[in-house]
């Protein structure tokens, strides 16, 4: 949990401020002195990035939104406007749509790093199940944003998703006619898409914050996948992590940007720059990439109610990963089985996402069903069966030994390497 607030005001208006409202107590105990394990890597990092992504999103958004027009006849060359008219409009438009990619590029490892060390794993359960509400509204949150530029690809992806509620018997054809506004795609869609996605970011934001009040009750997971035990197996946020999670947001910046300045379109496609017409339909229906693993399980099974009970289901089961997993070590790097079996899955998920934008035809069909199969086996077969079956290797006694060896200090590792046989000069 966070260390005990050691802030003194210095001056007697931070004094009386601190003394009925002490946010800035709150602050310094939560991200300067707050205690992290001590051996936590890059791959530690991508928190504070999403949450830099979220603002970036943010602002952008609200930019955006003062001069976009959420009408069917107007909305396309609202953008057109933004793009040509306004100034830099250019610049915060792809700042925007490419800042979404990288927010799922981000998210993504932040998933494949929680799943890998362990960190869905008591007594972090509700801290990764508020990670997957989070990931729903950011999909959702996005699904939204892309019919609004209103191009041909923006309308007939909304067609096509959103008629897939009306494989729910009973209800399906209502909720349909509730998304639309009326009976087809049209200007009322195109509002509630508008609203919803305007609101929907700060909704993230406020699960966010309950994402790191979790997170500061337990403290973070670390590499070993053991808990905190001393003040040797921990360092303060500031500086030591504060310097290496900044360092890893420039580098992250820095691939954001070139992707704006040099290959803004390359994550997008070419038909959105068509404006929507009801009456011609695509050639090939394509949702925007970091759709494309779920798209592909929809289309995997051949029964429409399936499929899309497939589709969400592959989203809900991260929720009850920390009930799957049966192991008690938490750390992939001490489980050897269980680590070739994530790699399987991160191939799977991978290949989904490339099967995803192939025509749903031929041998394509039948790798999506087969990839298909082993994402929910890895979940409902290999993960409780690898609990009962695998022999994890021996865990350190403590975050201390892990880093610096079985005595706690760098001397202790350096003796040690000394002493073993399989020392190389």
């Amino acid at each position: 949990m966070s260390a005990p607030s050691t802030y003194v005001p210095k001056s007697a208006v931070g004094k009386w401020f601190e003394s009925r409202l002490p946010i800035m107590g709150l602050l310094h105990s939560s991200f300067i002195v707050f205690p992290n394990p001590r051996n936590l890597n890059y791959w530690w990092t991508f928190g504070g990035i999403l949450s830099f992504m979220l603002v970036a999103q943010i602002v952008t958004g609200v930019v955006l939104a003062m001069h976009y027009t959420p009408n069917a006849k107007l909305a396309f060359d609202s953008v057109e406007h933004i793009m040509r008219d306004v100034n830099y409009g250019w610049l915060i438009r792809y700042l925007h749509a490419n800042g979404a990619s990288m927010f799922f590029i981000a998210v993504y490892v932040h998933i494949f790093r929680g799943m890998y060390y362990g960190s869905y794993k008591a007594p972090r359960e509700i801290l990764w199940i508020l990670g997957v509400i989070i990931f729903l509204l950011m999909m959702a949150t996005a699904f939204m944003g892309y019919v609004l530029p209103w191009g041909q690809m923006s309308f007939w992806g909304a067609t096509v998703i959103t008629n897939l509620f009306s494989a729910f018997p009973v209800v399906g054809e209502t909720i349909v006619t509730y998304l639309w506004g009326g009976y087809s795609v049209d200007n009322p869609t195109l509002n509630r898409f508008f609203s919803l996605h305007y609101l929907l970011p700060f909704m993230i934001a406020g699960v966010v914050v309950l994402h790191i009040w979790a997170l500061h009750v337990p403290g973070s997971n670390n590499p070993a996948g053991i808990e905190k035990k001393t003040e040797k197996d921990t360092l303060p946020f500031h500086p030591y992590f504060t310097v290496k999670d900044a360092l890893a947001l420039v580098v992250f910046v820095m691939m954001y940007i070139w992707f704006v300045s040099y290959i803004p379109n390359f994550l997008g496609h070419a038909d959105n720059y068509i404006e929507a017409n009801p009456a011609v339909t695509p050639a090939h229906i394509v949702p925007e990439w970091y759709f494309l693993p779920f798209y592909a399980i929809l289309r995997a099974i051949p029964d429409k109610l399936l499929g899309v009970l497939a589709m969400f289901g592959s989203i809900a089961v991260l929720a009850f990963l920390p009930w799957l997993d049966t192991s008690r070590v938490k750390s992939a790097t001490y489980r050897p089985l269980y680590r070739q079996f994530f790699w399987l899955f991160v191939i799977a998920a991978v290949g989904l996402g490339w099967l995803g934008a192939k025509p749903p035809e031929g041998g394509y069909v039948l790798a999506s069903r087969i990839l298909t199969a082993y994402y929910f086996a890895h979940f409902l077969i290999v993960l409780p069966l690898l609990g009962l079956f695998e022999t994890p290797r021996r865990l350190p006694g403590s975050i201390a030994e892990a880093v610096l060896g079985k005595g706690g200090s760098a001397a202790a590792v350096a003796a040690g390497a000394a002493q073993s046989p399989n020392t190389k000069g």
